[in-house]
């Protein structure tokens, strides 16, 4: 701010009678006031920047907790690629956006009035012309939000690239799909026709920026212009020194810049308003299936009561008024026709949904009563389509659980016939998966989930077609190991006649109820 002052000073000492000593002086407090503002100006931008990456970190945290806590039914109705959009490319613009309004908005505003207060000490007259200039940068604006219609554009971008991203994360994690059907080219030039629509979004949001601009450097000019023909007149009616236009000129300069930084933060908050409004409303959600009871017995008969349990999705009925026991310590086989309802009753078992009529009771209490970790390290299901982790075998088989010996591991391992093949990989346990278990066949990875819930211990355990991928004599195995000692409550769903013969229990499902 004093920049600009010291500078009308030397001019004036060099267009006057020379004086070293004046001249010196100017020079230092100029060197001086040059190297304070640049001190600050790094310091400032040192903290911008730590606040910037904490603000980040803190709001990709929050998000993604909300994310993760959302119920079943959250994810079904919206696509990964715009959630892992949100996460990855959204969350950064926000907090710039936020912490850059809060910080020039500040910076420039008191810039700016320092600024006139100076430009008022050197010419009053000057000063007016220059106050023209803000309302005609918020006309430019305002001209520049309408005519192109930024939140339309802002969103069509926003939903672009997460329509890009989807087609990309489909296309990568199918690759034996993409492979199997010879389609490399077709899903190219999927990736390649959404990048495309990206770009010409792009391309279009740059012109009308770049036109924008055009107007704001052409109505900038004409102020310089103007005031260099004011200033001259000045100058001519001994007002103003050639050294005092000089000093004027440049804080007219800084001075227009603030006001159009100030302009420009309007449309910054428009572009981010989109992604904003999603994120925030993501951080608000609450998930439908409350996660806050706190219920948790030291001891589980493991009785399971579906009481006239009614459920639908939005496209169709899939449940109506099912009743059916699942007794402790025994095995109920749950068969019945594709689309009967075998998995839904898993799903409401899990509380991944609720159901909307009727009551799911484990041991006389409804399972919404429990302590979420809790009920689900009772309550284990080992599904059709095995899911692993990248990561080691080890971190599979105890994800989510902490204190795990290696004997427990071995344990649960021996019990679900995984041991025998873990020890022959080139690093036992330690062994790295892949991603999604890429590096192991199908039947290792039901082997691997079959120890994962095993060494949970569970009072009630779910095996939703669990030991399809597996031979006979693993299957035999396994399943001789689940039912030892009948130490628990087993819903076993498969079609394999020779697991449903050996339950206890048999309960038919036909059309969404108890045949």
């Amino acid at each position: 701010m004093f920049i600009p002052y010291y500078t009308s000073s030397t001019i004036d000492i060099l267009g006057s009678c020379y004086n070293p000593n004046a001249f010196a002086t100017a020079i230092s407090l100029m060197c001086l006031v040059s190297i304070s503002s640049s001190l600050a100006a790094g310091c400032c931008g040192g903290l911008f920047m730590f606040l910037l990456s904490q603000l980040n970190l803190r709001l990709r945290q929050l998000l993604f907790s909300s994310l993760v806590h959302q119920d079943l039914a959250f994810f079904q109705q919206v696509k990964t690629g715009d959630l892992t959009s949100y996460l990855s490319k959204d969350t950064a613009p926000i907090c710039f956006s936020v912490l850059t309004n809060a910080n020039i908005f500040l910076h420039s505003l008191v810039a700016a009035l320092g600024l006139y207060s100076f430009m008022l000490g050197l010419s009053w007259h000057l000063t007016q012309l220059t106050l023209l200039e803000m309302p005609l940068t918020m006309a430019a604006q305002k001209i520049y939000d309408a005519r192109y219609q930024i939140w339309g554009l802002c969103w069509a971008i926003q939903d672009s690239v997460a329509c890009s991203d989807e087609v990309a994360r489909e296309a990568v994690a199918s690759t034996e799909s993409v492979h199997s059907f010879g389609t490399e080219e077709e899903e190219a030039r999927c990736y390649a026709t959404a990048l495309t629509h990206t770009c010409h979004l792009k391309d279009r949001w740059d012109l009308e920026w770049a036109l924008y601009l055009l107007l704001q450097w052409l109505l900038q000019l004409a102020m310089q212009v103007l005031m260099l023909y004011c200033g001259h007149q000045q100058i001519q009616d001994g007002l103003m020194t050639n050294g005092s236009l000089v000093s004027f000129l440049l804080y007219q300069g800084e001075v227009g810049g603030y006001v159009q930084t100030l302009v420009y933060m309007y449309g910054g908050l428009l572009s981010n308003v989109g992604p904003a409004e999603k994120v925030f409303e993501y951080l608000d959600l609450a998930p439908a299936v409350s996660i806050d009871r706190t219920q948790a017995p030291a001891m589980l008969q493991g009785h399971i009561t579906f009481q006239d349990v009614s459920f639908t999705y939005p496209s169709c009925p899939d449940l109506s008024g099912v009743s059916f026991e699942l007794q402790p310590r025994a095995v109920t086989a749950l068969v019945g026709l594709n689309g009967s309802g075998k998995s839904t009753c898993v799903a409401l078992l899990q509380r991944f949904f609720e159901p909307q009529a009727g009551e799911v009771l484990l041991d006389g209490e409804p399972l919404c009563a429990y302590e979420h970790r809790y009920l689900h390290r009772q309550v284990a299901l080992e599904g059709q389509e095995p899911v692993l982790f990248c990561g080691s075998v080890r971190k599979n088989i105890i994800y989510g659980l902490d204190g795990c010996s290696e004997e427990q591991v071995m344990v649960a391992a021996r019990a679900a016939c995984a041991a025998e093949f873990i020890t022959t990989l080139d690093q036992g346990l330690e062994t790295d998966v892949g991603e999604k278990g890429g590096q192991l066949s199908v039947g290792q990875k039901q082997h691997i989930t079959i120890a994962q819930a095993l060494i949970r211990q569970p009072r009630v355990l779910t095996l939703d077609e669990a030991t399809s991928a597996l031979d006979v004599e693993s299957e035999a195995a396994v399943r001789a190991a689940v039912l030892s000692g009948r130490a628990r409550t087993v819903l076993v769903i498969t079609h394999r006649m020779a697991t449903v013969e050996g339950a206890d229990h048999i309960v038919v499902l036909e059309r969404g109820a108890v045949a």
